[in-house]
């Protein structure tokens, strides 16, 4: 395993999951809110994230959480693990609340420098998770159907399927951490 590709909605546990992951087998983690976002939640342009994108892709070993699916492509073709994160609206939203009030006026670690946890920011987001929740998810349920044979694919849809997956990648001797 030297290239995972982790997709998933707004909450569903991407983050976490690209963290635990990158601790385990000694992977770098890169977190497409750090490619999307620059300080003070200031958004680059769709040019500069799909370059970056493409800067990152093109390292030998990675964990790449996230979105900016112009370049999913790219990224699913050299990958050799896809996990996509399927999980219900209710739980999403739900998270992201708990997140917020639990982070709020901090920067989580998926996110650059000054990019605090907002209560005002809650609406446009929600809108936001509203609005994609059926698109969304018939892009990420497309691209695990179109997956290159290279490339494995798992789904995860509950904390007891995630646990497990885990628990499995740090057991399996064929994939011993490495040091990229």
């Amino acid at each position: 395993m030297q290239r995972v590709m982790i997709v998933g909605q707004p909450g569903s546990g991407k983050s976490t999951l690209a963290r635990k992951l990158g601790q385990s087998k000694g992977l770098p983690v890169i977190h497409i809110d750090t490619i999307h976002w620059q300080p003070g939640w200031v958004e680059r342009s769709g040019d500069e994230k799909t370059r970056l994108c493409h800067e990152a892709e093109a390292r030998e070993c990675w964990i790449f959480e996230g979105g900016h699916s112009a370049t999913w492509d790219n990224r699913v073709a050299r990958a050799d693990l896809l996990i996509w994160i399927d999980r219900s609206a209710a739980l999403r939203f739900w998270r992201v609340v708990l997140r917020t009030f639990l982070g709020r006026g901090h920067s989580r670690p998926d996110l650059p420098e000054n990019c605090p946890e907002q209560w005002g920011n809650l609406p446009a987001f929600f809108g936001f998770m509203w609005r994609t929740r059926k698109s969304a998810r018939a892009k990420m349920q497309q691209l695990a159907a179109n997956a290159p044979s290279t490339c494995r694919v798992v789904c995860l849809r509950s904390n007891r399927e995630t646990q497990v997956f885990l628990a499995s990648i740090e057991q399996s001797a064929g994939l011993a951490q490495r040091d990229c």
